[in-house]
């Protein structure tokens, strides 16, 4: 009985250390891109809101509070509230599987250092929490009853559905290496050879492509397209409701970022990890903000594809890739009896 409430207790200390540093990591998000924005823009960027403008996002979130909810009358209303929940709750869950860090002792308690432990099948989990999202920004186009955001909706599932196949298939390989779907097993295994960035370039262009696809940034950013779709599935939005679209995109950003390090750049690993397990973290944030320092610059660098482009992208470039990826993984697996 101690021992169930000892991991009930872990677990409840742990999601709510997660979900702090998620909102933080969220509210700096979005001043990270306004300042990195400004920056390759030859711009200041946002600098009065207290020193260097590190206040701006608790700014932005008081404004957001206070601001008036508006609902139109013609919208179906049990979809219409629930659409932002079950946006921003999968890119929450999504982290639970992700290892922060080697195992600490802690009174002689081994204690990992993410929620779930060394969960077995961690890459399927994440396959299958990751598609849950697009139901909500497919609710919130058709509950809003607008036409503008219906497109949204749609661009949005077909862009999502087509990009998840490479994404699924780019898993596979770093699966193949380490023969496990365990994140700890992967994160192992390379800090026992090297980071499969090495060994799967391939795999992690096709990764790192189809997930800006997947949170919709840039220049995959289809179903928000201003010029289109005033703003897309979340057109009819605003005051909290509005909030939570946008943290959960933000907080996509951050959880694809973490997947991604963990699957090709050695997730938590770094130099004196094991004498120091808690520079894993450390090295685990570092990695993630590099990450989206590159999403901001593709962002600034490149236009919008053109919608058929996108989709024609997705299915007749990034689909081929994974699979060759897969194939030439395997042929070099057999011929050099790797294992």
């Amino acid at each position: 009985m101690n021992e169930t409430l000892l991991l009930l207790l872990e677990w409840t200390i742990k999601g709510a250390l997660l979900a702090f540093a998620l909102a933080t990591g969220f509210a700096y998000t979005t001043l990270l891109e306004r300042k990195l924005l400004a920056r390759l823009q030859i711009r200041i960027g946002p600098n009065r809101t207290g020193p260097f403008g590190l206040l701006q996002p608790a700014a932005d979130g008081l404004k957001l509070f206070f601001k008036e909810e508006l609902t139109p009358a013609n919208v179906y209303k049990a979809a219409f509230l629930m659409a932002p929940i079950m946006t921003m709750v999968p890119a929450v869950v999504i982290m639970a599987v992700v290892p922060w860090g080697p195992p600490i002792d802690f009174f002689g308690r081994a204690v990992s250092l993410g929620i779930s432990g060394d969960l077995n099948v961690g890459v399927l989990f994440l396959l299958s929490v990751a598609s849950v999202s697009v139901y909500g920004i497919v609710l919130a186009g058709w509950s809003s009853n607008n036409k503008y955001a219906m497109l949204g909706g749609l661009r949005s599932t077909a862009q999502m559905i087509s990009y998840e196949l490479a994404l699924g298939l780019a898993f596979v390989g770093s699966i193949m290496l380490a023969g496990s779907m365990s994140l700890m097993d992967i994160i192992r295994h390379q800090q026992a050879t090297n980071w499969y960035i090495f060994y799967q370039p391939l795999g992690a262009f096709v990764f790192y492509i189809a997930m800006l696809a997947e949170v919709n940034r840039a220049p995959f950013d289809m179903p928000e397209a201003e010029q289109e779709l005033t703003a897309g599935y979340h057109t009819e939005y605003s005051g909290m409701k509005f909030a939570l679209f946008f943290m959960g995109e933000y907080i996509k950003m951050i959880a694809v970022s973490a997947i991604f390090a963990t699957l090709f750049l050695g997730g938590f690993d770094g130099p004196f990890v094991e004498q120091w397990p808690l520079l894993g973290p450390l090295y685990l944030i570092l990695k993630v903000v590099a990450l989206l320092a590159l999403m901001i610059w593709i962002r600034a660098s490149f236009p919008r594809l053109r919608y058929d482009r996108l989709m024609a992208f997705g299915w007749k470039v990034l689909l081929p890739l994974a699979l060759l990826n897969i194939f030439l993984t395997a042929v070099v697996m057999v011929v050099f009896n790797v294992r």
